[in-house]
């Protein structure tokens, strides 16, 4: 059986693009995105400059994260080692972007589900090579079966020292490097300034490069946009510049000049979705997390018409939980296919069905309660209660901490690979549930024990997460990855949204004003609920700043 790999022999190339074009012309891909593409890194002080390439691509790894975290298994690993896609299936959810430490995938304009290079397994059954090998005028490229001691490729790399990039990440990847120079290999050791050789560069949001603020702040120029399809232009800035010469960053002249001349254009695929679905969630399944444990543990006198509210308003945000996952979707019609054929090991399948158990039970029970309440089914309802009690509640956790799980199998995230998460989410849940239990307080009549609960359990959860936040600035992070996107976080680009929203107006606001206002506790539980968004959306965005590849 065979176990293919890849072999790039960086002494021998010339950066001439023609595996990219071939590549591109082979398996039709649209303008604007990649599955081979050449990185330029230069090193050096004008005159003295050398300039590197680096041919990058997915590296079929023998334990690919992507495979594990796709939840309906549109990519998968062949029997002959090549991680293969099926856009059949794929519902565009974007998690294998998300899971890949090599920035090796993208979403495909045309067809709104994820692509890569799939070692041109078409022709491989053919027994043909992959077209980027055949069409390399510097034999620099190698494909072959590593587990065949007379393939080419594995002479070669028994005689030869190869590298790889992010070995630390576990994942075994079969793409292997020949005077592979630490430069390119590593993406965040080399700077990139706001222009390409040819090109202005622009990034998502049309900010500059990672530690670097936008000029002028000002949309994106033609060029930018262009630029972003990949395509090379000479600009006004660039005319009559030394390709090689010295240029500004931050507004000093590099003396020693480290930086990426061209790179392929990615995009960021999780926005404000993913961060407003964690706060609708954890408000649903917080608020039957305090149903079930007053009725399991007796916290506080059962009371039908305080059950009915709050259950009702627990289902209305489940449902629109469900809504922001769909619209998240490149592919919403294919929602179903994660409870058709769901791939058991992704967090994203799970998670889906832990859902729709939460709901399925929640809702049953609140239909009980209701047809109680008006008098159907009454003995019913008492004898039933804790059997729904004891089962709710751990669906409800689940369904708060799922995340935490799902946002591990990210492994291209290294910033989310944090083991407080579960308890942080669960902190958040305590918190924004509890406030909107006593906005409930408001429109009915609530048990004064029920009330005094919530009254010291609020706070308490705000000053809990609160610390769960801030822990982060003590904590020994696992990678380089983890730590630059916690600066992007705290530091950088997103810094407003999580010292002024999280942590001002999510946590501090409501403590003095619970403090010193408890009149104005409404106010306060808005304060929380916005601050909780503003937190989530630093936290889901700033990693995908940090450069894979």
């Amino acid at each position: 059986m065979a176990n293919y790999g890849f072999l790039i022999d960086q002494s021998r190339c010339i950066g001439c693009h023609a595996c990219s074009v071939a590549c591109k012309s082979e398996n039709q891909v649209p303008l604007g995105v990649y599955r081979t593409w050449v990185k330029y890194v230069e090193v050096g002080e004008y005159p003295d400059v050398r300039r590197h390439f680096q041919v990058t691509r997915c590296n079929h790894c023998a334990n690919p994260p992507c495979v594990r975290i796709c939840p309906v298994g549109a990519m998968y690993q062949r029997h002959d080692g090549i991680v293969e896609f099926d856009s059949s299936i794929c519902i565009g959810c974007k998690s294998c972007i998300q899971a890949c430490p090599y920035d090796s995938i993208y979403l495909d304009p045309n067809t709104h589900t994820a692509a890569k290079c799939h070692f041109c397994a078409h022709r491989i059954e053919m027994g043909l090579e992959p077209a980027c090998v055949v069409v390399c005028p510097e034999h620099a490229i190698i494909a072959g079966d590593l587990d065949d001691p007379n393939s080419e490729i594995s002479r070669k790399l028994a005689r030869s020292q190869v590298t790889v990039r992010k070995p630390e990440q576990g994942t075994g990847p079969k793409l292997f490097y020949i005077n592979g120079n630490d430069w390119a290999l590593h993406p965040t050791a080399s700077s990139t300034s706001a222009s390409y050789m040819w090109a202005d560069r622009i990034t998502e949001q049309n900010v500059a490069p990672y530690g670097q603020a936008k000029a002028d702040g000002g949309r994106a120029s033609a060029g930018e946009r262009r630029a972003a399809s990949g395509v090379p232009i000479r600009t006004p800035q660039t005319q009559g510049m030394p390709l090689n010469g010295p240029i500004q960053i931050g507004g000093r002249v590099a003396e020693q000049m480290v930086q990426t001349a061209y790179n392929a254009q990615h995009k960021i695929y999780w926005h404000w979705e993913l961060p407003a679905y964690l706060v609708t969630k954890n408000i649903a399944g917080g608020l039957f997390m305090y149903l079930s444990l007053g009725v399991a543990l007796g916290s506080f006198p059962f009371d039908s018409l305080v059950f009915i509210l709050a259950g009702f308003v627990s289902l209305l945000f489940t449902l629109i939980t469900a809504l922001l996952l769909i619209k998240d979707l490149s592919q919403p019609k294919r929602f179903f296919t994660i409870l058709l054929r769901p791939q058991w090991k992704s967090w994203v399948a799970r998670g889906a069905f832990v859902l729709v158990g939460f709901s399925a039970v929640a809702g049953i029970w609140w239909l009980l309660e209701m047809l109680a309440w008006q008098g159907v089914l009454q003995p019913l309802a008492p004898a039933l209660r804790p059997f729904f009690a004891w089962v709710t509640f751990p669906l409800a956790l689940l369904a708060v901490i799922y995340t935490a799980f799902l946002l591990g199998q990210a492994e291209g995230r290294d910033m989310w690979q944090n083991p407080l998460l579960p308890f942080q989410l669960f902190a958040q849940a305590v918190m924004v549930a509890g406030g909107v239990f006593l906005l409930l307080s408001l429109f009915i009549p609530f048990p004064e024990s029920l009330h005094s609960f919530l009254a010291r359990l609020f706070p308490a959860a705000i000053f809990v997460d609160l610390l769960l936040m801030l822990a982060g600035k003590f904590t020994s992070f696992a990678s380089e990855v983890a730590l630059l996107g916690y600066r992007e976080m705290t530091k950088g680009r997103f810094r407003n949204a999580y010292w002024w929203g999280g942590v001002v107006l999510g946590h501090l606001v409501p403590l003095v004003l619970l403090l010193l206002a408890p009149f104005l506790m409404p106010l306060a539980v808005v304060c929380t609920v916005v601050g909780l968004f503003f937190y989530e959306y630093a936290f889901v965005m700033a990693p995908q700043y940090i450069p894979n590849s």
